[in-house]
This record gives structure tokens, sequence and C-alpha cells, in this order.
């Protein structure tokens, strides 16, 4: 009887197809090649997974858009030398200005505030289509109750100017200032009239008007 079934078991066997024995290598080949798709795509998405994770943590200190100033991001290098060029005029106008209509034997032009021009020039010109070089500015000084004009600096003589800059001087008047201007008076030969030595004081006002708009005065007080 058992060997009636192994003799069955046998030609059952050999009823059914040959698989040739080359396939089986590539079939263990294929599928560990899957396996290694399989292990490759896991490894991947476990990648994406902590680079997202360090993007956040990067963006987490890093700056964005909203943090940008107006003057950051549309910042043009040209622009800060031709700004320096400006203040540069700015001062010499007011120099040449103490004798003048300033009447004043000498006058002291603080650094602090000729940065703080520079800085609002650079501000107020940004967002105008020429920049800077549209620019008309117009200088004043506050003196005695009332503004002298002191000058007027074409930013490009070269280009319609579509803004005009008031730049609103002030003298210092507090502090030891008042009472050390003695120090630095003087007599003019040909007359007997004591000159007063003057110091700009750091904050002014500037006026802003655009010249191709009917908009309202921009006021700021520096």
């Amino acid at each position: 009887m058992q060997e009636q079934l192994i003799s069955s078991l046998s030609s059952e066997d050999s009823s059914l197809p040959s698989t040739p024995t080359s396939d089986a290598p590539s079939k263990r080949l294929s599928w560990s090649n899957l396996m290694q798709k399989l292990h490759s795509s896991q490894s991947l998405d476990s990648d994406s997974d902590n680079h997202s994770s360090t993007d956040d943590a990067s963006d987490a200190g890093s700056i964005s858009l909203a943090d940008l100033s107006e003057s950051d991001l549309f910042f043009d290098p040209t622009e800060e030398v031709l700004c320096k060029e400006v203040v540069q005029l700015i001062a010499l106008n007011l120099t040449d200005a103490k004798d003048g209509v300033l009447h004043c034997s000498k006058l002291l032009i603080p650094e602090t505030l000729l940065e703080h021009i520079g800085q609002e020039l650079v501000h107020l010109s940004v967002s105008e289509p020429c920049g800077l070089r549209g620019a008309l500015v117009d200088l004043c000084v506050e003196q005695d109750g009332s503004c002298e004009a002191v000058g007027q600096i074409s930013v490009d003589p070269y280009l319609v100017p579509t803004f005009q800059l008031t730049l609103v001087l002030r003298l210092d008047s507090q502090g030891f200032w008042p009472k050390l201007q003695g120090l630095f008076a003087g007599r003019s030969p040909s007359s007997p009239v004591v000159r007063r030595a003057l110091k700009l004081s750091t904050g002014f006002r500037v006026i802003k008007r655009k010249l191709y708009s009917s908009e309202e005065l921009l006021i700021e007080e520096c």
C-alpha cells in the first residue's frame, strides 16, 4: 500500500510542469531587489522627515520677509554711495551759509546729525521711481523764530525731480552750549559787532512732497 502511494505521488509530481533551475535564483534576486527598493523608499522617507525637521528648526532662526523693512528689501548699494555724496553737499552748503544767511563766525555740525539725515534720505527715496536721484533737497535753519533758507540741492541736475525734501534744521539751545558760545565769538576787523558761533541740533524736521502726485505732505520729526 505504501508503495502504491509513493508511486502515485511520484506520478503526480511528474505530471506537474517542471521549473527550470535557473528561475529560482532569478526569483530570489527579484525578491531581494524588491526588498531593497522598499528599504530604500523607507530610508528616503525618513531622510525627508529629518530634512523637514531640520528645515523647521532652521526656519525657526531664519529671517522672514515680514521681518525685513522696505529699505532692506529694495536696498541698492549705489544709493548708499549717492547718499554719502548728497550728505557731503549738505554739509558744504551749511558751512558756506555761515557767513551769509546764518551770520555766524563758526558753525558746528554734529556727525550724528549728518548720519540721521543720510538715513532719512534713503528711507524717503526707496519708494520713488528714480530713487534718490529724483530728489530735490531744500535746506532750512530755524533761527530767532524764523526759518532761513540755506540752499537747494538737485541730486541729479539732468533728471526731472520726482519729489522734494525740505530739511528744517534747528540750533542747539540745550545743555551748556548756549553758555559756551562766547568762547567761539570773534570780532570782524571791519565791524565791532561780535559774531556768534552756532551749533546745530541733532534733531530736525523733514517734509516730503511728491511732485508727480497730489498726495498730502509727509512730515517726520527726527
